[in-house]
């Protein structure tokens, strides 16, 4: 796995993760730097977002749960409003 990995979860998991429990975040069309410095998992609500990476970049949108490495740089390039459940472990 790269330091961005996205896959489709079932309503089951989504459910049995207690995904819909986490916190939301919220963000307007924009770009911008962004470095983690713990591992987040998120799962996209709505919206539309390129994220710029060394190794490449992903389009991410609705439906998505992506997790991002610790350490990541990136940009987030939001080309459509997002919003996203999300947890740092």
């Amino acid at each position: 796995m790269g330091n961005v990995d996205i896959k489709k979860l079932s309503d089951e998991e989504v459910k049995n993760r207690g995904i819909l429990e986490w916190p939301i975040w919220e963000k307007e069309i924009s770009r911008f730097e962004w470095e983690y410095d713990s591992e987040e998992e998120c799962l996209i609500l709505d919206g539309e977002v390129t994220v710029e990476t060394d190794e490449g970049n992903y389009n991410i949108k609705a439906g998505d749960f992506v997790t991002f490495q610790k350490g990541l740089k990136c940009v987030w390039d939001i080309k459509k409003p997002i919003r996203k459940h999300y947890n740092f472990k």
